[in-house]
């Protein structure tokens, strides 16, 4: 639509202003009727992730609850609780897992369950942290977010840009705005800049704006930013997988983005290089913490993939292997104590009388080694499962880890068992964040009205 007279760039601006005018008015519409309520409905959705009889990573939603009360870790835990109780899974969970809020670490110990965070939550905090720490990164990215508001928001440059990338011979391809919740739309709006620089900047040459073009300098930080951040990019995708294990993916993944980073910080000074340095600084601090976490690098040793290669410190491997051996002979000794709780038969009544007359010292100190020795064998048995397991070849980084186990149950019973426990952690919270997602599109395809939940998620 033109109407008649005006310009067709005073009318891309006339109609900006509309539409930002009106969404100012539907904004302070709904703060008020906010301010009105009594109460603004809060949920709690908790998933359960395990490993089923045909070897494959299972999600189940436990439930979406209404969750009124404040989100203090005592009312957390009892709704978790209830869900397990009423799900017969109290006895079966082996750590919860939660984003870095304090109130959810203290709901894992009100509950007495180990607690792993989201590590794909982790990275996005440390690769913005880095981000804006580069003042010079942070200037660019300033630069860019008006540059692709301008083409999206602007029919006449979305039409321009789109006239100049056939005439290029380009992808016609449209610009990604950055997203203040999730850092990879900062890498996905750097990337797609640098990609269509030339027809970017022919376009903005040719448009009547006064919003400064990227230079040719900038573009070369762009390019040393997209570089040193693509790897976390690609770990941010593989760690969001849902029908995959990944929770063992964890420690190897960081120490390989480690050694990424190491690379770009010994190329000469730049600011790739900085923002490397920024980075590798707070992603040790991450990864120094979630190698001590048991469910993390048991989760690694336990992957065929992985073992021991896994880690950034061969010490912080030995020390897993250790526990990992611990483990093995609990589990071992719990075998024995089930396959042993039958009631034995009763004793003659002859037997009776000589253990009755028998009931001294005598046999004391030989019973005792006995016990002794059956304890040595369990830990001296774990050893060695646990050694040939460490000695086998890694199978491939693609394959899949339980369909190894699948096939050595037999040859590994005990490890077996802690990997079913260990290899069906998740490393991020999508399964549950799409619960949201998937109610949001029903509700609004239906439309129907709903309140704006706050909402906390949860995985078991």
């Amino acid at each position: 639509m033109r109407i008649r007279g005006t310009p067709i760039v005073e009318q891309d601006q006339a109609l900006k202003v509309m539409v930002e005018a009106r969404y100012q008015e539907m904004k302070e519409k709904a703060k008020a009727s906010i301010e009105k309520a009594a109460a603004v409905k809060a949920y709690l959705a908790v998933t359960c992730h395990f490993v089923d009889e045909s070897s494959t990573i299972n999600t189940v939603v436990l439930g979406v609850q209404y969750f009124p009360n404040a989100h203090t870790a005592e009312n957390i835990a009892q709704v978790k609780g209830s869900l397990m109780t009423e799900w017969a899974i109290t006895d079966k969970v082996t750590c919860l897992v939660t984003d870095g809020a304090a109130n959810m670490g203290a709901c894992a110990r009100e509950l007495r369950l180990k607690h792993a965070i989201y590590i794909a939550h982790t990275l996005n905090l440390v690769v913005k942290k880095a981000l804006d720490q580069t003042p010079e990164v942070s200037d660019i990215r300033a630069k860019s977010k008006k540059i692709v508001g301008y083409f999206r928001s602007s029919t006449t440059a979305k039409e321009r840009l789109s006239v100049v990338q056939e005439q290029l011979r380009k992808p016609q391809l449209k610009l990604i705005q950055e997203v203040e919740t999730r850092w990879n739309s900062t890498y996905n709006m750097l990337q797609r800049l640098f990609e269509q620089r030339e027809p970017v900047g022919a376009a903005l040459a040719s448009l009547t704006t006064d919003i400064p073009p990227v230079s040719s300098e900038e573009f070369g930080i762009i390019s040393e930013c997209v570089v040193v951040l693509a790897p976390f990019n690609d770990a941010t995708t593989e760690l969001s997988q849902e029908k995959r294990v990944s929770g063992s993916k964890v420690i190897p993944l960081l120490t390989m983005l480690d050694h990424c980073l190491n690379e770009q910080m010994e190329k000469s000074p730049s600011i790739g290089s900085s923002l490397a340095q920024k980075l590798r600084m707070l992603l040790r601090e991450k990864l120094d913490k979630i190698q001590t976490m048991s469910i993390m690098f048991l989760a690694t040793l336990l992957d065929p993939r992985f073992r021991k290669l896994g880690f950034l410190s061969p010490a912080r491997a030995s020390e897993a292997e250790k526990r990992l051996k611990a483990e093995r002979a609990s589990v071992m000794r719990a075998s024995t104590t089930s396959s042993s709780s039958a009631p034995p038969p009763q004793p003659s009544t002859s037997q009776t009388i000589e253990a009755v007359s028998h009931s001294n010292n005598l046999w004391r100190r030989l019973d005792e080694s006995v016990k002794q020795t059956q304890t040595q064998n369990v830990t001296a048995d774990a050893n060695i499962e646990v050694q040939r397991y460490m000695m086998e070849p890694n199978i491939g980084r693609l394959e899949d880890p339980l369909k190894y186990w699948e096939r050595q149950k037999y040859v590994y019973p005990h490890l077996y068992k802690l990997a079913l426990t260990y290899l069906c952690t998740p490393a991020s919270s999508v399964p549950c964040e799409r619960v949201f997602s998937k109610a949001g599109e029903i509700l609004s395809k239906k439309e129907i009205a709903y309140d704006l939940p706050q909402w906390r998620n949860c995985c078991f």
